[in-house]
């Protein structure tokens, strides 16, 4: 089945309810299909069934029209994040080999293959001669994600339509989504997350509130917006979720309908967890762990009682009918799931996963209660003095520290010892690095000290909202 068609079930059922919302503009499940068509209309035409299309659009109502457009012909989505580097930009571009990029006005000054642009407003001049999206295979390709590869390049992550279902479907069921429910979408259209905002939210017949970029660096009018348009579900990550916490003013701003709330994408610092789930006692919080290869692969809802600012909290169970499988030598997190992606897109064409079970690149471990519990990324081990180093650990001990508001530990090169770990923090206001740091000497070991500390205002991010560590290691 089509990874849109369920929204066209909706349509059907309920055509006059709101379907995205964008600052002051709202459009319908009708008007919202209307557009789809017109897109569709116009593909068709130029005859791109299993390519690729990149859309170079912002978040909002005209990308996610494009992206449903694409789908409705049978064709590929690939998101790109307009906020890149040129360089970067065409880099994908030229390895995904998109029939077209679709964006709006004229071709931009950065695109080295300008005969590839296309307009959205003048795909939007169509009229409309296709009603019903056309049936998709479970391995037909449905989008390409590029994310950092740990070559130094982009790679693009081929997910098929039957991923996209997998999870779109067990997160509907599993979260309740339903056609009262608004959900609040800021998770970027290149980034993973979005997945549950563009499909899961309309297959179930809620409403999609864009929130504007501009509110994730001011907390208090975020908490405000989530406030004035009664968002039901939030799915987002928790360096935001710590801004909000620590000065979204939800003591004074609170967010009744806010049944559930969402987050994925790196560990939550245990403090801010705790805060964040005293002030919002009534909303159910899940931590949902996974890759982009495998979507979410397991999730834990959290019981506000086992939290603790001493421990992580677990990545929890299976989701999504997921077989998860731990390496006996290294740890390392297995994963095969319906959601698994098909293979990497490289210059223009498929390289298909070969091994059933995906190895995440993830150290986790069992707890007495049967959870997966995180212990951050083998790749990012330090070896410092012949002792193997894990930096999530030495993250985890600094945000506990009082004063601290979040940490990002890197290695950097040290003739005695090989490498050293080095912290980049970010201190609440009035702290003193040097009182704040004094306990690190009884909580770790020599080797696992920081050498150097530095203070940041905000650590650097990426445009998923994922802390930049490539940046942080620059700064040192």
């Amino acid at each position: 089945m089509n990874i849109i068609s369920p929204f066209f079930q909706q349509c059907d059922q309920s055509p006059d309810n709101s379907a995205l919302i964008e600052e002051n503009t709202s459009i319908s499940y009708a008007e919202f299909k209307t557009r789809i068509e017109k897109i569709a209309t116009f593909l068709t035409n130029k005859h791109v069934k299993d390519q690729c299309i990149a859309i170079a659009l912002d978040r909002g109502i005209d990308a996610a029209s494009c992206i449903y457009g694409v789908l409705h012909v049978g064709a590929i989505y690939l998101p790109l994040d307009i906020k890149n580097p040129a360089t970067r930009l065409n880099f994908i571009i030229h390895d995904a080999r998109p029939s077209f990029i679709i964006g709006r006005g004229s071709a931009p000054d950065w695109l080295e293959n300008k005969h590839l642009w296309l307009d959205i407003s003048q795909l939007l001049l169509n009229d409309v001669h296709i009603h019903t999206p056309p049936q998709a295979n479970n391995t037909d390709l449905a989008a390409i994600l590029y994310t950092s590869g740990s070559t130094g390049k982009p790679k693009g992550v081929a997910l098929s339509h039957q991923a996209l279902l997998n999870f779109s479907s067990w997160a509907s069921y599993t979260f309740k989504l339903d056609q009262q429910d608004r959900i609040a979408s800021l998770a970027p259209f290149h980034f993973d997350l979005s997945i549950f905002d563009l499909f899961s939210s309309l297959a179930s017949g809620a409403s999609v509130y864009f929130l504007p970029a501009r509110f994730s660096l001011s907390p208090s009018r975020l908490t405000a917006w989530l406030s004035e348009h009664k968002i039901t579900i939030w799915y987002t990550v928790p360096s935001i979720l710590s801004f909000v916490a620590l000065k979204g003013a939800l003591a004074t701003t609170p967010l009744p309908h806010l049944k559930r709330l969402l987050f994925a994408g790196e560990v939550f610092p245990s403090q801010n967890l705790i805060k964040l789930a005293y002030l919002l006692a009534d909303t159910a919080l899940y931590n949902l762990y996974g890759p982009t290869e495998t979507n979410v692969c397991c999730y834990w809802q959290v019981e506000r009682q086992r939290l603790s600012p001493d421990h992580t909290i677990p990545i929890g169970r299976a989701a999504g009918a997921a077989k998860l499988d731990i390496d006996p030598v290294t740890a390392e997190l297995l994963v095969d799931s319906l959601n698994n992606f098909s293979g990497y897109w490289q210059q223009g064409q498929l390289k298909p996963q070969t091994t059933q079970y995906y190895p995440t690149g993830d150290k986790v471990s069992l707890n007495v209660q049967g959870e997966l519990l995180y212990h951050g990324r083998l790749d990012r081990m330090l070896k410092c003095s012949g002792y193997r180093v894990e930096p999530a650990e030495i993250e985890q001990c600094i945000n506990q520290l009082n004063g601290v508001q979040n940490s990002a530990v890197v290695g950097i090169k040290d003739q005695a010892s090989g490498q050293r770990p080095a912290a980049a923090i970010v201190l609440k206001s009035s702290s003193n690095l040097a009182e704040t740091i004094k306990p690190l000497r009884q909580q770790l070991p020599p080797y696992m000290q920081p050498c150097k500390f530095l203070v940041l205002d905000t650590l650097p991010t990426l445009s998923n909202g994922k802390t930049d560590y490539p940046s942080v290691q620059k700064l040192f």
